[in-house]
Parts: structure tokens; C-alpha cells; sequence
């Protein structure tokens, strides 16, 4: 049953991937559910991991089950076993797990996306330095990035900030709450720019918000946890709670006719758009949807501009 369902699955992903000159995408997630995966290609490694659940098996058990999948994923997706990196986790409403250290192997390799290069770890955390859902949020940023003032808040890895140095932003800024993840995104840039007003910030993104200039900026992206409450945070963050407030924050910092794109993963968000000050509100999770993702995505992405003052 598994073999059949991968088969077919990567026969159509792999075709379109090939079309579209991606080496980066995922393969499956979770289709049936006797099989809990997620499985992702980073060109010639693949990522493994398996939702936890109760599945009823002694250790042992599982262990072999697990052995008996591998190859089955190896044949098929033409990865040797040694390239194929096996994690457990959780399936969380929030990006929170991205912040949990699982291992200290710091295996990290260069994989490419729309010819930029980005450090990947397949090994140390439940994340892998680049979330595969935002392909083309990415490229829509590199698009609209000439010339302008570029934020990108909860910046993690730093993806979106190369993509818009990449595109010629005039100035890049990338904030986060992580020093691991501030410097990983720092050589993310080093790996495929090198220009002058590219910054690094080491902050609570709620509490820099509300000291930043009014109008400094022309395009920003935040892509907030779900919830965090980490221990050097003013404040704890829960994002169908905070939304609106961190949205109207971003408003400010924008220039009139800014624009900010603003993305959540959390299953049950709704967006409250009585409270945000702006009626320029486009829901683009649809065409922001890779084809790797159509039908088993949970995030929601807007386009939001800042009103004229």
C-alpha cells in the first residue's frame, strides 16, 4: 500500500519539479494514515520524519517497522539508505519546534533554490533551514524587492531576506528572538550576497516593533510561531490573540502603500480584519500554494497594504 502510494505520488511531483527546475520539495506527508511521514527531497538527501502517534508497537516493533519502510523509500525516490535522514516529531500547530536543538551533529549542505544557495541540516533540529511551502511567497518578494526598504520579522534562517537582497532591496532587515538562527541566516546572505545596509537583529520582534520609526520601511514579511513564550520575551506570544495588534505595529513601520506579507500556520486562525487598520486585506494562500503542498497545506498567507496617510 505504502509502495503503490509513494510510487504514484512522486511519479506526478517529480515530473513537476523537473519542469519547473526544482530540486527542493516534498515528496509526501502523511497520506495514509498507517504510514505518518513527511517526506522531503533536498536534491540528492532526503528529510524522513515521522508524526508522532499512537501506534500500539513495543520499541522494538517500531524499530523494525520502521527498517522495513526505508527501503521502500530508498527504491523509489532512487536515495541510498545513508542519505536519507530519519526524525520523529510532533505535528504542532506553530513553528515553535524550529527553536528545539535535538542533536549537536552540525551536518549542514549547500542545496539551491531559484539559483540561490541555502544552509541545510537535516540532523540537529525539527526544521531544516528552509520551509518548502514558501517557494513562491519567496519569489514574489524577490520580485518587489528593487529599490525598496526590505523587513522580514521572526526572520528564522533568513530565507526571505536573500530572497530580496537577491532582488535588489535597498536596505535588508532580519529580525529574531534566536542567535543560532540570526547567524545561520547571516550566512545564508554571505553564501549569495554581499552589500552594504544588510542587518542583523537580536530582539523580541513585539517589543522592537513598538520602538522602531514610523514609515521606514516599503515591504515587509512576518511569519510569526503560533505561540512562544520564551524566557527572554517581554511578553508571550500567541498569535490568534496578537495578530492584529502585531499587524497594525507592522503598519506603522510601513510606508503609505507598503506592503506586508504577513503567513500563520495556525489550523484555526482567523483573521480579524475589524481590528486591523488598513481594508487593503488579500488572502493569496491559494496562489501561494506550491504544487508540493495543494491539498495538504495548513498556513495562510495575505498581502497586506498600508493605507495612504
Amino acid at each position: 500500500m505504502f509502495h503503490n502510494r509513494l510510487t504514484k505520488v512522486y511519479r506526478h511531483l517529480a515530473k513537476q519539479a523537473r519542469r519547473q527546475q526544482i530540486t527542493c520539495y516534498r515528496v509526501y506527508d502523511h497520506d495514509l494514515p498507517e504510514f505518518p511521514f513527511c517526506i522531503e527531497l533536498y536534491e540528492d538527501k532526503v528529510y524522513l520524519a515521522e508524526y508522532q502517534r499512537r501506534h500500539g508497537m513495543t520499541e522494538e516493533e517500531h524499530q523494525g517497522w520502521l527498517e522495513s519502510c526505508i527501503p521502500t523509500i530508498s527504491e523509489i525516490l532512487g536515495v541510498p539508505d545513508e542519505r536519507i535522514y530519519y526524525r520523529e516529531r510532533r505535528r504542532k500547530a506553530g513553528r515553535l519546534g524550529q527553536y528545539e536543538k535535538l542533536a549537536s551533529e552540525q551536518e549542514f549542505f549547500i542545496a539551491k533554490e531559484a539559483g540561490l544557495s541555502f544552509r541545510i541540516n537535516l540532523t540537529d533540529y525539527l526544521d531544516t533551514g528552509l520551509f518548502l511551502d514558501h517557494r513562491i511567497t519567496r519569489g514574489m518578494v524577490r520580485d518587489e524587492a528593487k529599490d525598496k526598504r526590505f523587513l522580514n520579522l521572526f526572520c528564522y534562517t533568513g530565507s526571505f531576506s536573500v530572497y530580496a537582497a537577491a532582488g535588489g532591496a535597498s536596505r535588508v532587515d532580519s529580525v529574531d528572538l534566536s542567535r543560532t538562527y540570526l547567524t545561520w541566516a547571516e550566512e545564508n546572505m554571505k553564501l549569495n550576497v554581499s552589500a552594504p545596509r544588510i542587518n542583523f537583529i537580536h530582539a523580541d520582534v513585539k517589543q522592537w516593533l513598538e520602538e522602531a520609526p514610523a514609515a521606514s520601511y516599503d515591504l515587509v514579511v512576518m511569519d510569526p510561531p503560533t505561540f512562544s513564550n520564551s524566557k527572554r520575551m517581554k511578553d508571550f506570544l500567541d498569535i490568534q490573540r496578537d495578530h492584529a495588534e502585531l499587524i497594525n505595529q507592522v503598519l506603522r513601520v510601513l510606508c503609505p502603500g507598503g506592503v506586508l506579507y504577513f503567513s500563520t500556520n495556525y489550523r484555526k486562525f482567523q483573521l480579524d480584519k475589524d481590528k486591523i487598520g488598513t481594508p487593503a486585506i488579500k488572502d493569496i494562500t491559494g496562489a501561494t500554494t506550491p504544487f508540493d503542498f495543494q491539498g495538504k497545506l495548513f498556513r495562510y498567507c495575505y498581502r497586506i497594504t498600508a493605507p495612504d496617510r
